[in-house]
């Protein structure tokens, strides 16, 4: 068990709502992120974090992986948002010795998904850069369903909670376009098939930050080929070549397998999805045969 694992949790807590309350009464001497992981949900972005994270220059926000400012915690003040992230000055401690400048981060996987966030993150943040990290969406739905029923808000099974998806999520999108303080639970956790459809929230990236400023990265790539995949993200992030020792796998969640018929309707559903897709990435995605 790490020291961070061991504290116990309201301490934590604790700590993280002074963290925060010093951090945005200090948010001038703070460097915002350079570039934001902004998804997919389910898709192997917490296994990119921690690679991420092992390498001297980068520093992820104080306390979070994700502080989630752009999606749900937009009634924030901004300096409630850069108040997350480390000074300049222990960046420029923590960089000392090393070639190249620090730089900061973060990763919500709701941002992608979300319809209001590519905005907001163009107009706050114009020159920061975005990582997307995809995943075969078929497999993406079963597991994010495995996810969220783990954690108490999904309550049918998959192949019901595929049939409920639409009603779920009818109307939400207009209304949260429509109220940017309307917080949507379904659109956040019942959009099992919507959240794979990952040509339509590219299209939207590229309608607020430019092409050649957002990296994708499929996870099949990542956890086949890790140092290369890796060295292109680094490449991308203008950030030296460190690899971290070993490359892990996190927050997997085996179950029993999905129906066979099941999964055919999904993968005949994603078919034109991916199709759009590798017209967007010029080639086929990693888990296209």
């Amino acid at each position: 068990m790490t020291v961070r694992h061991a504290v116990p949790h309201p301490v934590k807590t604790v700590g993280r709502a002074v963290s925060v309350r010093v951090g945005a009464a200090t948010a001038a001497r703070r460097q915002l992120p350079s570039f934001i992981m902004v998804g997919a949900q389910r898709a192997g972005t917490t296994s990119l974090f921690r690679a991420l994270m092992s390498h001297p220059l980068v520093h992820a926000a104080n306390y979070h992986k994700g502080v989630n400012y752009f999606d749900v915690h937009y009634d924030r003040d901004f300096a409630w948002y850069q108040g997350h992230f480390p000074t300049l000055a222990r960046l420029q401690r923590g960089a000392a010795g090393h070639a190249g400048a620090p730089v900061t981060f973060e990763a919500s996987g709701y941002y992608m998904f979300h319809p209001c966030a590519a905005e907001r993150i163009a107009r706050h943040l114009p020159e920061v850069r975005l990582v997307a990290m995809l995943r075969d969406p078929v497999e993406r739905a079963y597991s994010a369903w495995k996810h969220e029923h783990a954690r108490g808000f999904e309550h049918a099974g998959f192949e019901e909670a595929l049939e409920l998806e639409d009603g779920r999520l009818s109307g939400q999108v207009e209304r949260m376009l429509a109220d940017p303080g309307y917080q949507s639970f379904s659109h956040r956790h019942h959009a099992y098939v919507r959240r794979g459809q990952y040509d339509e929230q590219l299209r939207r990236i590229h309608d607020h930050v430019p092409a050649d400023r957002v990296h994708v990265v499929e996870s099949e790539s990542f956890f086949t080929t890790p140092e290369t995949t890796y060295a292109a993200l680094l490449d991308f992030l203008q950030l030296p070549q460190v690899l971290p020792d070993r490359f892990d796998r996190w927050n997997g969640r085996p179950s029993s397998p999905m129906p066979q018929t099941t999964r055919r309707r999904l993968r005949e559903h994603f078919r034109g999805h991916d199709q759009s897709l590798a017209t967007l990435l010029q080639r086929e995605p990693a888990w296209v045969d």
